[in-house]
């Protein structure tokens, strides 16, 4: 039995969990699941571990961490130097993969970060709690966690996913709907990365990325993927190793950054891959190669960045500021590919090198290599393990939103997208009836553009639903892209309200709502005749007095 971290103990709770990030955006997921006694700390991507902290004590009686990357694993190792005996777990490969997030930290090889859990065995926590590991694709050693608490005679299930992809990645397969079947958890945790969007199948996204770069070094483009350190990095190396529009090619694919050190470990980690990645390694290297075209090569710092990359050339690098280097101090033309779900954008882009270069030798575009599932995977997986609860995290606001819209989930599961900070209890019933599932009717129309408008035809029948008022109680709607789809919400009274307030302050300048003495709706200038009372925003005052 696993020796837990012993804390101060808390008032029993029967289910519920505690964002303290859910991967909105830049914050990472850390999610505190209560169950019982038991409290139960789920990844660790907060950049600040004091955010997780009450009265200096431990977060957790223990840790899990879902995988490797920095998002899910930020604050791991400042969270084992505060407490060395608190127990972390993972993977065997994401235990090894750990490290490449505190390169530069001179004692990371010193401790093990987390020990290291097997997978499909049922691990005893306590007497009445336990956790089995299964493996998640999106990364080697990527693992979702079943935690199974008995109570009073019932077992309580709960499923976390991490990030997970059901497809096969060229480093990692995905992961298994026939592993999960009859599971049936309580409870699931799943990342909406991707919202409601659709993806085309991996090997489509993967066929139209190598077109695209095999298209731009015919046109006398080199190309440049700025990746992270371990991840798609190291897929696109493997990709663009055994793709056949690159066998066999003259070209120099270059490794720069943290990168190289990453892809070493990768090797060390080859007994982990597919065996169909295990037999390509047997024939020729999977990374460095100086004979077979293409050859792929390390970049060090001995030689001047500008001077390596000749035509033609394709460069992967985790530094952004190594972008300079190639692009501006190189008399070649450059496409710059960035990931389509990346948090590296245009915008951040051309902030650190945009000033430096000539724009008429640069080229920068999206592609897509989703590492995660898409909206429809999403749903699948939920269908195939049915729970009562659903929490939605990792997405933005909008996209976990798009999830959580969803009539068919809305129907069948309660749902849930938490935010930072507010705690979700999860009441489990003894039998969990499902709600009576509304008919799906679609409504085919016309789409007609108008010059300056675009009118979108419904046929009257759609107001026939129940639905219909609350959609067009104010006649105006919203539009916006979600993936390939468009989607349409009709605005509340409320939101008008608002957004009119908003406006009205914009166009009175010398309103309440722009005074240097307006504070929580109230004026607070003495020489005022409202000081002292509740004014509206857009309200005026001759004694206004704006910020300067």
């Amino acid at each position: 039995m696993i020796k837990r971290q012993e804390i101060p103990s808390i008032p029993q709770i029967t289910l519920s969990c505690y964002p303290f990030g859910v991967g909105n955006h830049a914050e990472g997921v850390a999610i505190l699941l209560n169950i019982g006694n038991y409290r139960i700390l789920m990844d660790c991507g907060v950049a600040d571990v004091n955010s997780l902290l009450v009265n200096n004590q431990p977060p957790a009686n223990w840790v899990f961490c879902s995988h490797a990357h920095q998002d899910h694993a930020r604050s791991l190792l400042a969270l084992r130097k505060k407490f060395p005996k608190l127990p972390i777990y993972t993977s065997d490969v994401t235990a090894k993969l750990l490290p490449l997030n505190w390169l530069k930290e001179d004692s990371i090889n010193s401790f093990p970060i987390a020990q290291v859990l097997p997978w499909r065995s049922n691990i005893s926590l306590e007497s009445d709690l336990t956790v089995e590991l299964y493996p998640a694709g999106h990364l080697p050693g990527a693992a979702c966690f079943l935690f199974r608490y008995i109570y009073n005679g019932r077992t309580y299930k709960i499923f976390y996913t991490g990030d997970f992809c059901l497809s096969n990645l060229q480093l990692v397969e995905g992961l298994s709907l026939d592993s999960l079947r009859g599971l049936n958890p309580d409870v699931l945790i799943v990342e909406g990365s991707y919202g409601t969007a659709r993806h085309p199948h991996r090997r489509q996204q993967e066929k139209h990325l190598m077109e695209r770069i095999k298209t731009a070094l015919n046109n006398q483009l080199n190309v440049i993927l700025p990746v992270p350190t371990f991840g798609l990095g190291q897929e696109l190396l493997k990709l663009l190793r055994s793709h056949h529009d690159f066998t066999g090619i003259n070209l120099d694919i270059w490794v720069d950054g943290d990168l190289p050190q990453a892809c070493d470990l990768y090797l060390e980690l080859m007994d982990y891959f597919p065996s169909n990645v295990q037999n390509f390694a047997k024939h020729q290297p999977l990374f460095w190669d100086d004979k077979i075209k293409p050859r792929m090569r390390r970049v060090t710092e001995e030689n001047p960045r500008h001077d390596l990359a000749t035509f033609p050339s394709i460069v992967l690098t985790d530094k952004l500021s190594h972008l300079e280097a190639y692009c501006s101090k190189s008399k070649e033309k450059w496409l710059v590919l960035i990931p389509g779900q990346s948090k590296i954008n245009h915008h951040s882009i051309f902030q650190e090198f945009a000033k430096n270069i000539d724009h008429k030798h640069i080229i920068i575009e999206n592609y897509l290599l989703a590492e995660h599932s898409d909206g429809r995977n999403t749903t699948q997986l939920i269908h195939n393990l049915r729970p009562q609860h659903i929490v939605f995290i990792h997405g933005s606001r909008n996209y976990l939103a798009d999830l959580t819209s969803l009539e068919e989930l809305q129907n069948r599961y309660q749902l849930h997208s938490p935010a930072v900070g507010v705690t979700v209890d999860l009441p489990i019933g003894a039998q969990f009836v499902q709600p009576k599932v509304i008919p799906q009717t679609n409504y085919e129309g016309e789409l007609n553009e108008t010059g300056a408008y675009v009118t979108i035809t419904l046929p009257e029948q759609i107001t026939r639903d129940v639905r219909w008022q609350n959609f067009a109680d104010t006649g105006l709607v919203e539009a916006r892209w979600q993936g390939e789809e468009l989607v349409l919400r009709g605005l509340s009274q409320r939101e008008l309200l608002q957004q009119n307030s908003l406006l009205r302050r914009q166009l009175k300048p010398e309103s309440c709502g722009n005074c240097l003495y307006y504070r929580d709706q109230y004026c607070t200038n003495n020489t005022s005749p409202l000081n002292g009372f509740k004014v509206p925003v857009d309200g005026y005052c001759p004694l206004f007095e704006g910020f300067v």
